[in-house]
C-alpha cells in the first residue's frame, strides 16, 4: 500500500503490531475465485500467471488466494515491516514496495493480475494507487479489489438513527459514534456507485461488482449479511473485478522506471525479517 512519510501519524499507526491486518475469510475465498475464473486454470507448458497482493498484510489473504489459484505465483507486496514479518509464514514470496514515493519494484506491464484487499479505504492519495496499479499491469490484466461498503444493509438504518455508519471513523486513538471499538485506519469509504465510477475515471473497465460477507457482523445477523451479497449495493464488502482500459494513457508517478524489473524473487528481494 502507499506509505505515509516517516514523520506521519499514520505510519506509527500501522506498524503497530496490534493493528489488525487479517480480512475475513470468506471475502478472500470470494475474491479469489473471481480471479481463477478470470486467469482460466495453467495449461502445460504455458508459464504461470504473476499475480502481486498489494497491501499483503499478514499474507492470510494471498495464502487463501493461492489455495484456489492453482500454478499461478502470488507475491505478497507492503511496505509495513511488521507485515511482512507476519507474511513471511504464510506465502513464500514477499517483497516491500509502495504505491507513491517512487512507485512498486515492477517493470511496466509485469503483472497479470493485481489483488487489492481493503487497502484503497486507507490510502492518502488513491489516485496515484491506481496509477500506480494500472503501470504494472499488463494490458488485459486483471484487478480484484475489496472494500468496505459505506452503503451496507446495516449503515442506511444507522444513518437513519444518527448513528455514525459501521467502517468509518473520526480518530485514530478510538471509535466514536457507532458500534464496534477496533481502530484500523480507514481514510475514505465508498459505495458501489462511487467505486465503479472512481475505477472508471482511473482508466479501468469495470467488469464486474459483487458482494461479500463481513465477518464481524454479530452472529444473530450473519444469515442476513449473507443474504445482502445478492444485491452488491447492499453488502458489507464490495469486490470489484476490473481491467486496464485499452485506450487510457498512463501516467505514473515516475514517467519512467529505467532501473526497475520483473521480479526474480532472488534473496536480495524478498523481504528478510
Amino acid at each position: 500500500m502507499a506509505a505515509p512519510h516517516d514523520h506521519h501519524p499514520l505510519r506509527s499507526f500501522y506498524e503497530n503490531p496490534a493493528v489488525p491486518v487479517a480480512s475475513g475469510d470468506a471475502r478472500s475465498r470470494r475474491q479469489a475465485r473471481l480471479l481463477a475464473r478470470a486467469l482460466g486454470p495453467v495449461h502445460a507448458g504455458a508459464p504461470p500467471a504473476t499475480v502481486l497482493d498489494i497491501g499483503c498484510g499478514d499474507g492470510t489473504a494471498a495464502a487463501t488466494a493461492a489455495d484456489v489459484l492453482t500454478g499461478h505465483r502470488v507475491i505478497g507486496v507492503d511496505w509495513s515491516q511488521d507485515a511482512l514479518r507476519r507474511a513471511t509464514a504464510h506465502i513464500g514470496h514477499v517483497v516491500r514496495g509502495e504505491l507513491t514515493d517512487g512507485g512498486l519494484p515492477f517493470a511496466t506491464g509485469s503483472a497479470d493480475a493485481v489483488l487489492f484487499s481493503e487497502v484503497i479505504e486507507h490510502l492518502v492519495d488513491p489516485d496515484a494507487a491506481l496509477d500506480e496499479i494500472r503501470r504494472v499491469l499488463r494490458p488485459g490484466g486483471h484487478l480484484l479489489l475489496s472494500t468496505p461498503n459505506l452503503a451496507a444493509w446495516y449503515n442506511r438504518g444507522l444513518l437513519l438513527a444518527g448513528v455514525q455508519p459501521v467502517f468509518s471513523e473520526v480518530s485514530l486513538r478510538a471509535i466514536h459514534g457507532r458500534p464496534g471499538s477496533q481502530v484500523v485506519g480507514h481514510l475514505r469509504l465508498y459505495t458501489a456507485r462511487a467505486l465503479r465510477a472512481f475505477l472508471t475515471a482511473s482508466g479501468f473497465d469495470v467488469i464486474r461488482i459483487a458482494g461479500a460477507p463481513y465477518h464481524d457482523v454479530p452472529r444473530p445477523l450473519r444469515p442476513f449479511d449473507r443474504a445482502a451479497c445478492h444485491a452488491p449495493s447492499l453488502a458489507s464488502i464490495l469486490l470489484a473485478h476490473a481491467r486496464p482500459h485499452p485506450t487510457h494513457h498512463n501516467h505514473p508517478i515516475h514517467p519512467t522506471h529505467p532501473d526497475r524489473h520483473t521480479p526474480q524473487l532472488s534473496r536480495e528481494q524478498n523481504y528478510t525479517p
